[in-house]
């Protein structure tokens, strides 16, 4: 098993065990428990524990800070506005891969939508902006690509 399964697992074992839909973990604590580096957790809630997938992040810095992941109910286009609300003002070619992606396999988009957006924000279409706005153009698609869907 991969230790992107096993963080997984452990994690959705917690949110089961909740009568809340929600558990807060502590990434070092969780790192230790499972033994994987802490960089590790946070792939695996990047990737695995988003909003198309049902879930809500949050976090709290410092020496007691913790991470809350709460599992949510969302109709598709409540699902796909929290989506465009999470995105914020720049989207990084590698996260906006993993959002279409992800937005494909829950079923928030369909596959010639996912087409389309990578096709929209491919470097062959950002090759003449500036890369410093690269990010805030690539955001401003995918929103705008969303909102249409819903």
């Amino acid at each position: 098993m991969k230790m992107s399964d096993i963080i997984t697992a452990r994690i959705m074992q917690m949110l089961e065990q909740s009568e809340y839909n929600s558990a807060e973990i502590q990434r070092n604590e969780l790192a230790a428990l499972v033994g994987c580096v802490p960089s590790q957790i946070n792939y695996v809630l990047a990737s695995r524990f988003t909003p198309e997938h049902g879930f809500v992040i949050e976090s709290r810095r410092g020496g007691g800070g913790y991470i809350r992941i709460t599992r949510v109910s969302l109709d598709r286009s409540s699902a796909l506005m929290h989506i465009i609300n999470s995105i914020g003002g720049e989207l990084d070619a590698s996260t906006a891969r993993i959002l279409i992606e992800n937005s494909l396999q829950a079923d928030l988009i369909d596959g010639k939508s996912a087409e389309l957006m990578q096709a929209a924000i491919s470097s062959t279409v950002l090759r003449e902006i500036p890369p410093i706005l690269k990010d805030r153009f690539r955001a401003a698609v995918i929103k705008q690509m969303l909102i249409a869907l819903i």
